[in-house]
Parts: C-alpha cells; sequence; structure tokens
C-alpha cells in the first residue's frame, strides 16, 4: 500500500522532494505513520492553493497513515516569509483564534477525525509557545540555529534582495522547526508534509529533533500549482478562491475549475481527483478527441465543488449554471444559488416601483454590447434573450410579470453572453 501511495503521488505530479526516500518508504511500509501538515490563519478561511497539500493528507490518511492537522496559533501572529515580498500585517490574537477555528472547521470536511482505526487529530501551536518565555526560547531551542544558515534559506535570501526583513520573520523557520519538535516529543509524528516552498523549514524541524533529541524523522513536499499560461494558480479578477462559501460561492467555485484552460485540466484532474488511473485517462483523452464536449473540466468541477461544498450544493449550481444558458428552467432555481450565479454577471439595477426600459435599453446599459443599435441587430438577428424565451421586438418591454422570484430578469446575447437585472 505505501509503495503504490508514493508510485500515485508521484504520477499525479504530487511529489517534489524527500529526505532519505528507502528510509521514508520502510517507515511507511511498517506501520501507521503520524504526519502532519501546519496551517496559518493569515485570513478568515483557506484556499484552493491549501486544498493542493489537504488532499495529499486525505490520500495518506486513506492509505492507513495518522494525520495531524497544525494550525497555527502562534506561527499566525508572526506570519512566514515564504513567497511574499513585504511585511504581513500582523493580526490581533482574537482575530487569529477566531480564524484558527474557521480552519478547523473546514479541514474537518477533508480528513477524517472519527475513525476507529486511524483517526486525524487537530493541534494548536500556541499550546506550546504560549506559555514559554522569550528567555526559555532563546536558551533551549534558538541556541541550535546558525545565523549563517538560517539567512541561505531561500525565503529569507530572497526577502534581504528585495528590501529586507524584519526579526519577526525571519524567527519563522524556529518557531516551524519548534513545531515539528514538538511533535514529534508529544505525539511521536515522523513525517513533515508541505508545499515545496517549505522545504527549508521543514529540514530545520528535522535538524532540531536530532539535535535535541537525538532521533530522527522525515519531510515531503508537494509542488506549488501554477497555470500554463504563467497566472497565479486560485486567482481570478475577482481575487482568490476561497473555501468559505461566504467568500467564494459555491457556483463562483464551481465556475472557476469548469472554466479550466485544456493545457491546466490534465495537472489539475491529476492533483485534486480521487478518481483511479485509468479513469482520469479516460477523461483526459476526450480533451484531445472532442475538447468542445469539455467532460473533463464539468468532471472536475463536480468533484472538487461536491468535496468542498457537499453534493448537494454541486447539483444546485450544476441546475444553476445550465438553466442560465437556456438549458434548465430558472423559476425552478432557489432565490440563493440564482442570486450568487447572478452576481457573477454585468449587472443592470432598477429601483422598484420604475417604469422598466426596453430589452435593447437594458443590455445596452449592462455593457455586453456597445450600443442600442448594436442590441437592436441582435434583435433583428433573432439573438435576443429575456429569462431564455427569444423576444421578438426592439420595442420590447419587460413587466413585473417577467421577474424571476419578483427581483431579477435575466438578458442573453446569443448562446454565452448574460447579463443580469435586478430590482431592488
Amino acid at each position: 500500500m505505501t509503495n503504490e501511495l508514493i508510485a500515485d503521488l508521484e504520477w499525479r505530479g504530487l511529489l517534489a522532494q524527500t529526505t532519505d526516500r528507502d528510509s521514508l518508504l520502510k517507515d511507511l511500509g511498517t506501520g501507521p505513520v503520524k504526519f502532519y501538515i501546519g496551517f496559518d490563519p493569515t485570513a478568515p478561511s483557506l484556499h484552493v492553493g491549501n486544498l493542493v497539500v489537504i488532499l495529499v493528507m486525505r490520500r495518506f490518511q486513506l492509505a492507513g497513515h495518522l494525520p495531524i492537522a497544525l494550525v497555527g496559533g502562534a506561527t499566525g501572529l508572526v506570519g512566514d516569509p515564504s513567497g511574499r515580498n513585504e511585511e504581513r500585517t500582523l493580526n490581533t490574537e482574537s482575530t487569529v483564534s477566531k480564524w484558527v477555528e474557521n480552519i478547523r472547521e473546514q479541514l474537518s470536511r477533508f480528513l477524517d477525525f472519527d475513525s476507529a482505526v486511524n483517526p486525524a487529530v487537530m493541534a494548536n501551536n500556541l499550546d506550546w509557545t504560549k506559555s514559554m518565555s522569550a528567555l526559555e526560547f532563546l536558551r533551549d531551542i534558538g541556541k541550535h540555529f546558525s545565523v549563517n544558515q538560517m539567512l541561505a534559506k531561500d525565503s529569507v535570501s530572497s526577502r534581504l534582495e528585495s528590501g529586507g526583513i524584519s526579526y519577526t520573520e525571519f524567527s519563522y523557520q524556529v518557531l516551524q522547526a519548534f513545531d515539528y519538535l514538538e511533535l514529534f516529543r508529544r505525539q511521536n509524528c515522523r513525517l513533515q508534509l508541505g508545499g515545496s516552498d517549505q522545504w527549508g523549514n521543514i529540514v530545520a524541524g528535522l535538524d532540531l529533533i536530532r539535535k535535541v533529541e537525538g532521533g530522527s524523522g522525515h519531510a515531503l513536499t508537494i509542488p506549488l500549482m501554477a497555470k500554463s499560461d504563467g497566472t497565479k494558480f486560485g486567482k481570478t479578477a475577482g481575487g482568490s478562491i476561497w473555501l468559505d462559501a461566504e467568500m467564494t460561492s459555491p457556483y463562483a467555485f464551481y465556475q472557476y475549475w469548469i472554466n479550466t484552460d485544456d493545457a491546466d485540466v490534465e495537472r489539475y484532474l491529476k492533483v485534486f481527483s480521487f478518481k483511479d488511473h485509468s479513469e482520469l485517462e479516460r477523461l483526459l483523452d476526450t480533451v484531445k478527441v472532442n475538447p468542445g464536449a469539455r467532460e473533463a473540466q464539468r468532471e472536475l468541477a463536480r468533484e472538487v465543488t461536491s468535496l468542498v461544498h457537499g453534493t448537494d450544493q454541486c447539483e444546485k449550481v450544476e441546475a444553476a449554471s445550465k438553466a442560465l444558458f437556456g438549458q434548465g428552467e430558472l423559476k425552478d432555481l432557489d432565490i440563493e444559488t440564482l442570486s450568487a450565479a447572478l452576481s457573477q454577471l454585468p449587472k443592470v439595477t432598477i429601483n422598484r416601483g420604475e417604469e422598466f426600459p426596453t430589452w435593447v435599453d437594458l443590455i445596452a446599459a449592462s455593457g455586453i454590447v456597445d450600443s442600442k443599435s448594436a442590441a437592436r441587430r441582435i434583435v433583428k438577428e433573432n439573438g435576443a434573450y429575456l429569462n431564455n424565451e427569444k423576444i421578438a421586438g426592439e420595442n420590447f418591454t419587460p413587466t413585473e410579470q417577467n421577474l424571476i422570484h419578483g427581483r431579477f430578469l435575466i438578458l442573453r446575447k446569443g448562446k454565452r453572453d448574460l447579463a443580469s437585472v435586478e430590482v431592488l
């Protein structure tokens, strides 16, 4: 099973670096190994970038190993310098504490904390740092670190080159190494996983375990996700794609995945899907044979949305996605799902009680056509729709009877260009 796990990670492109591979395979094959990944509460929610390593944790647990989800109540107060060119804004203890609880709840969706065989556990590094004095930390932990080695770490050297780094963020790698030492002591944790940008911090933890306890452990890192066009994974024009439904609606989340470029869909399926190799190969063949059908993207969007938001929510957003483009009944969508879907579209607002403009006026105001004359041309060419019903004449004016849920109108130009009207 262990060899299969590591081979599967390699096939999926999820293995960047390990320490002694043979020794790691031996330990993983001997019996369940306790391992951890740390998540710092630097925002109210985790995002899809975090999902990469979370799902690797899930794969390890499914293979029989014992995950420790460490939420950094302490390190979250300091800030990891990795991948940044400037200091983080330090958040208050109460804010970080609230975010810790949010992240704990999110992690519980992906890991099994109730398994009778290999349950996951939660940990918070504030538990072993808050009561430790600065003198104790410097004498017992800090003395084991070479400043020369710390300066050589990529996350530090890049910051020094770009303008400098505070002592606070410089000390982050010491705190993370201390986490590994404490989990080694308390839980017999023998493996830390993390993104490839965390390699230096993880190895520092292994060095600390060796110096303080004379013990040994392992490190395994996962490649950072990148898009084929060079833009940042997990970002859109509207910002980050969050796992919290209040910050990124399930509809917007689904749309992010279904709009995956053909050049990226193979990587995404291998990283985020739990389908077996043969089914993934079949889906990838569809990209080559019939890319217009976008079957691979639909399966990707369906699986990841169901995993993060649940099957019921996924079914609702799929229905909304189809209905908006004339493949389902708009009136059958609940108002929350419809409102979330329409929030992604160009919008025109009308005050309740005002006279409705014509369809031509509305779609011109939405900005999806350049002018009213362009809108009239669309009507003449039979490409004008209101709530998926074709508009017959350029003077057509909606009424309150056309409103969906007494509030919305959906304008469509041709097959795919949409806008919404909301009556306030």
